[in-house]
């Protein structure tokens, strides 16, 4: 416990393969007065990041079959503000630096002394007490509602069914529920119903037992066995199979699960909440959802409105988003001006916290210094219409790029958005060499200082 803050200090997760290795790196840290979470691979790795909120990733990079370059990757996309530290063998240095590339904060060559590594951890450790930047935003009043219902659905059982436009941030306030509830220490578990083949959805559900399909090599457990005690999460449970979703049915009645291929029944204390941005009704009426399912599940139904109906809210988020930024930045620190605050409050989002983020990462990218300007968010004139429909003016169309050049710029801007600003990654995606990316990159902030933007002596051949 932190004695000025009262805050309980964040584990160091040690992913290493080599269980006297990873035992030692335990002691070591141990000794140290650190807490300690340990993985043997990659996967692990993250299922446990999902349960328990790590302070330092400490991962070798040779691992199978996830290495820690992979897992590096994962983290970075999934939980962009946890600090990853690698090891490395002395001959792998080179890829360790490219590493740092790709968001690693620092490697340690291998063998290393115990009071290296000791060192590197209080260096990059994020503060006691950082796990509360997810904590729900609620500055408007419309976001205070929705809340407050959540504050008192948390302290029960209730199945909840979250809904609202994709990005609104629905998996937060499920998150919110969780840490809330009396099952705030066990484990949270989501799952994306869209994002999994329909073939091994069930398997990922409801586990399997050895031997029950190809490739079914040892018995594994499901979703609901992992979240035993604690909550499962049934992300876009909309996308779900019809075929399915008369096993769900079963299993959230009869609170027993069955895996793939096994015999016996296996008894659960699960909490289930599912989020969709559909119109279940609807999809119910149109005989793509069940009428039962449905009732099953929206025993306490919790609207998010969409970030355009709670404005208040905007400038906060942006300002938690930046610092994230700053700190995978190591040091840089963004804020945003005047005119670029007004700017983000009068845009309509109609992607939501997700087009946000990704306005901000391009603006920081573009930012030649810390204060990120209004026309370093590249958002589009007018802003918005503010009808509150989803659809844009035909002024907002009219003022979208046309000109080859400025389609490519936007193309350029949006592939490192999605690549978390890794110039590599961008790179590949682009087809093009990163000093050619770098060059143009250049060039785009020379425009938003308003220079001529004359050749650049290193410019290279396209």
């Amino acid at each position: 416990m932190n004695a000025r803050t009262g805050l309980k200090p964040l584990p160091v997760l040690i992913v290493e393969d080599d269980p006297a290795l990873r035992e030692a790196l335990e002691d070591t840290l141990y000794l140290a007065g650190y807490s300690v979470i340990q993985a043997s691979d990659g996967e692990d790795a993250l299922a446990r990041l999902e349960k328990t909120p790590a302070g330092i990733v400490v991962t070798d990079v040779q691992m199978q079959p996830m290495d820690g370059e992979t897992l590096l990757r994962e983290i970075k996309r999934r939980y962009l503000e946890i600090p990853v530290l690698l090891m490395t063998a002395y001959g792998e240095i080179d890829r360790a630096v490219e590493a740092m590339r790709a968001g690693a904060c620092n490697y340690l060559a291998k063998p290393f002394e115990p009071d290296e590594l000791v060192s590197e951890v209080a260096r990059w450790m994020l503060p006691a007490g950082h796990g509360d930047e997810g904590e729900v935003i609620a500055e408007d009043a419309a976001t205070r509602a929705v809340l407050d219902l959540a504050s008192r659905v948390a302290g029960t059982d209730a199945t909840v069914l979250l809904t609202g436009e994709s990005g609104v941030g629905k998996e937060v306030f499920a998150r919110f529920i969780h840490r809330h509830s009396a099952r705030g220490d066990k484990p949270f578990v989501a799952i994306n119903c869209a994002a999994i083949p329909d073939n091994l959805l069930e398997a990922t559900l409801f586990g399997y037992e050895k031997g029950s399909f190809t490739g079914a090599q040892q018995s594994h457990a499901g979703k609901f066995e992992q979240a035993e005690g604690g909550t499962l999460l049934l992300d876009e449970v909309s996308e779900m199979p019809l075929s399915l979703q008369a096993k769900l049915l079963r299993v959230l009645q009869e609170r027993e699960v069955e895996r793939v291929g096994g015999k016996k029944p296996i008894a659960l204390d699960v909490r289930v909440l599912a989020t969709s941005n559909r119109d279940l009704e609807g999809e119910v009426k149109a005989g793509r959802f069940r009428e039962d399912l449905y009732y099953r599940l929206n025993v306490f139904p919790l609207h998010i409105p969409p970030l355009r109906e709670r404005r208040a809210d905007i400038l906060p988020i942006a300002n938690r988003l930046l610092r994230k930024g700053s700190e995978a930045a190591q040091g840089k620190a963004f804020s945003l001006s005047n005119a670029a605050a007004a700017g983000l409050t009068a845009h309509t989002w109609r992607g939501n916290i997700r087009e946000l983020e990704n306005v901000l990462q391009r603006a920081m990218i573009l930012a030649p210094g810390a204060v990120i300007e209004a026309e370093q968010l590249c958002l589009p004139k007018p802003a918005a219409d503010y009808s509150g429909t989803l659809g844009a003016t035909a002024e907002a169309k009219a003022e979208l790029p046309t000109d080859l050049k400025s389609r490519e710029r936007a193309h350029i801007l949006e592939t490192l958005a999605a690549v978390n600003g890794v110039r590599k990654a961008a790179a590949e995606r682009l087809g093009m060499s990163e000093r050619t990316l770098r060059y143009k990159l250049q060039q785009y902030r020379m425009e938003q200082k308003g220079k001529t933007g004359e050749a650049h002596p290193d410019n290279p051949e396209e």
